[in-house]
């Protein structure tokens, strides 16, 4: 599902127009977003908490010529499954 049939799917099942549905989508992922990027977590009981992730330096290879190449740190976003969650997925 992306972002465009999510937003329909909600407006279909609360009779909310499409534009309102899209425009709380649009402002929860960027709040979603700005928690992340201060390094916040955002917690939703029973579905889970997205955070920012940091991954230290490694060595990896170059696909096209086998070289050894060493990739630098970054971060990314992560998310982690509630307890309710993860129980539904292995029903």
């Amino acid at each position: 599902m992306n972002k465009a049939e999510l937003v329909l799917a909600v407006s279909e099942k609360t009779d909310y127009p499409k534009q309102d549905v899209e425009l709380i989508v649009d402002e929860f992922l960027g709040l979603v977003e700005d928690s992340i990027l201060d390094g916040e977590e955002v917690k939703i009981s029973n579905f889970g908490v997205f955070y920012k992730k940091e991954r230290l330096p490694r060595k990896g290879t170059n696909p096209s010529n086998g070289a050894p190449i060493v990739i630098p740190a970054n971060n990314t976003a992560g998310f982690r499954p509630s307890k309710t969650l993860k129980a539904k997925l292995n029903k």
